[in-house]
């Protein structure tokens, strides 16, 4: 027999040997068609592997990350099962699970090519494998027997990864025709897959270096029901229509240009408007807490980056430049604001009278993408961070994260992320050499966060291996009006950088001591921060942050005197108007306005113009009949207060 702890304390004994799904058909019929994995002591397995020690377990369905993560790696062995039937010459590379589905990379053969053409064939040859219900076979081999077997079907690439692993016990997976090299976990069998779509086809280097084979890479998802695909498809339909590439052009808010360089992008006077005001409304935010603005240079010494350890950990993904070749200096492009934030702490001698001391600065770095993977303004190779460093001592260490963390809730508020949940992310026990520091100083700092945000009520879960490679973090993540989920806002704790920059301060007892340095970045970036805020309102910010709050459309040319005089009057009371007077129809005019989500539209005819008269329209609303241009501008102004009233007098 062995014993069985539950989540909830509960112990229960079960004969040797008992599986996930036998623990789950003894709970309920209903759990146990749900179930797709279980944790055994904290690593997730398949449900049919017996537990043959006393354990710990915790059963996954769909609703957990886990769950999904079993379901879609599954698929991708069904979809190399699927490529290979149609497919004979082919090679595999890896097929993991991501985020929101999965996706193999493959080497289709000798003047082969995959298209998006050609994915329906292969997710109808899915389904039918599928509906085979073959069972996911864990097979224990050896690491010679792993590679006999792949060297026998001419797999190179997975001889490749096979000969980077240690020797011992290798698994393989098997479902019908199909065996891949492969750690688990699966699903029992592959009936559970019932609704399957392909996404998209691309290009990526093997292993993910430029200098190996491109091979194609499939991208799917699937469901264990066709009405969740459905609703699936409905959402991303929404989304390509929320798409922050497509809403900035029509809004004109940035632009890229191939002559400047990829992944680098330009703000339009809209953007850079939209991005002056976050600028000015975190600066507020900010002063409220005591923080320094401070600006530093683009570019440092590879040596400010060899002390920090930037250099080290992220020197082949940054940008190099020699600007002194006489002297031989060598510098970088700027990866990183904080080493040049710990030197003007260093500027003079501090007291722990001074302390804490909060620098402050939209400060633009600058990081090398691979050109496949640059995304509009969420992947770029020039970015802003609203970055800020604080110096504090140990004892004021846990009050001065929870004043960023207040500092972020006022950010959600402001712009209406109301569902966000946090994620303590720590170091990987079982991989302490990718940190720096001391074991004394990351303990000292993960029980920080993770008491911080219990006294802020914070609902978090952990994550071991993604701390920041000097200290551990909290990052916030949100929820978007269509339910997708994006990383904004991280707050790290490090006792390490002090010590690298010999930062000091003295004590009450005339003694120098180390500050602890607080990393904090609310928005994270502003370029990836502004293409979520355009993902979450569609384009529709609100009132008091849009770049234009008003468009005045004259019905025909011979109202354009009295709408430029309109317009004049509203930007003169600090209403942001612009005048459309092209010669077109009022029709098409309130149309490709909508389009640029313009809030308020105003429509000026002879009876406008005799009575001194604005017709209101608002976005989305319709018709809301006719005022004084008086008292639109009162109007307007009094909702921009009420929003910006509620946003900083909490």
């Amino acid at each position: 027999m062995v014993k069985i702890k539950f989540p909830d304390g509960n112990v229960k004994e079960f004969e040797s040997g008992v599986t996930g799904m036998d623990i789950a058909k003894s709970i309920s019929h209903k759990l146990a068609k749900e179930v797709l994995s279980i944790s055994v002591n904290g690593v997730t397995w398949d449900l049919t592997r017996g537990i043959t020690t006393d354990s710990e377990i915790k059963l996954y369905t769909w609703d957990d990350e886990e769950g999904r993560h079993a379901f879609w790696h599954s698929s991708a062995h069904l979809m190399a099962e699927a490529l290979q039937a149609i497919y004979p010459n082919i090679k595999f590379g890896i097929g993991p699970a991501i985020e929101n589905g999965f996706y193999y990379d493959v080497d289709p053969g000798e003047g082969v090519a995959i298209q998006e053409k050609d994915l329906a064939e292969i997710e109808k040859k899915m389904l039918e494998l599928a509906r085979k219900n073959e069972e996911y076979c864990r097979i224990d081999v050896s690491k010679q027997e792993a590679l006999n077997h792949f060297s026998s079907l001419n797999e190179t690439y997975k001889v490749e990864l096979i000969n980077d692993l240690e020797d011992g016990t290798i698994t393989y997976y098997r479902q019908g025709d199909f065996t891949d090299l492969c750690r688990g976990p699966h699903l029992p069998n592959t009936s559970y897959i019932k609704a399957i779509k392909l996404t998209s086809v691309a290009g990526a280097y093997w292993r993910g270096n430029e200098h190996n084979k491109m091979l194609t890479r499939i991208y799917g998802i699937t469901f264990p029901k066709q009405k969740m695909l459905d609703e699936w498809l409905v959402m991303m339909e929404e989304a390509k229509q929320r798409d922050h590439r497509k809403i900035g052009k029509e809004m004109e808010l940035f632009m890229f240009s191939q002559a400047v360089g990829s992944g680098l992008p330009m703000w339009l006077p809209k953007g850079a408007m939209l991005r002056d005001r976050l600028e000015a409304f975190l600066r507020k935010v900010q002063k409220k807490y005591g923080y320094q603005q401070v600006i530093t240079p683009h570019i440092g010494n590879v040596n400010l980056y060899k002390t920090s350890g930037h250099f080290q950990k992220y020197g082949k993904d940054s940008f190099q430049v020699i600007t002194t070749p006489q002297e031989g200096e060598e510098f970088m492009l700027k990866p990183m604001n904080c080493p040049h934030h710990c030197e003007m702490y260093k500027f003079k001698p501090r007291s722990y009278k001074d302390l804490p001391v909060r620098f402050a600065e939209f400060g633009t770095v600058y990081r090398y993408e691979q050109s496949g993977e640059l995304h509009g303004l969420t992947r770029v190779r020039g970015f802003t961070q609203d970055d800020a460093h604080l110096f504090c001592t140990p004892d004021q260490l846990k009050e001065e994260f929870k004043k960023v963390i207040d500092i972020i809730f006022t950010i959600f508020k402001a712009l209406s992320f109301d569902n966000f949940t946090a994620q303590v992310s720590l170091r990987d026990p079982n991989n302490k050499e990718k940190y720096i520091g001391t074991d004394e100083n990351w303990e000292k700092a993960e029980s920080a966060i993770i008491e911080a945000a219990a006294e802020k009520g914070l609902k978090t879960t952990v994550e071991l291996g993604e701390a920041a490679f000097y200290g551990p973090k909290l990052d916030f993540m949100v929820k978007d009006a269509i339910g997708r989920k994006w990383q904004l806002g991280t707050i790290q704790v490090d006792y390490n950088l002090p010590e690298r920059f010999d930062l000091e301060f003295t004590g009450a007892d005339n003694q120098k001591h180390r500050p602890v340095m607080i990393h904090r970045a609310p928005f994270g970036s502003m370029e990836r921060f502004v293409a979520v805020l355009i993902e979450h309102t569609g384009g529709k910010f609100p009132l008091w942050l849009t770049p234009d709050q008003v468009v005045v459309l004259p019905i025909s040319e011979k109202y354009n005197d009295y709408a430029q005089k309109v317009v004049n009057f509203l930007n003169n009371s600090d209403i942001r108007t612009v005048l459309d007077d092209r010669n077109e129809k009022i029709g098409r005019k309130i149309r490709d306005n909508e389009l640029k989500k313009i809030p308020y539209m105003l429509i000026v005819g002879e009876q406008e113009m005799n009575e001194n008269k604005v017709s209101v329209r608002r976005q989305g609303e319709g018709d809301k009949g006719s005022m004084t241009t008086e008292e639109f501008a009162e109007m307007i102004n009094k909702e921009v207060e009420a929003q910006l009233n509620s946003i900083y007098n909490e």
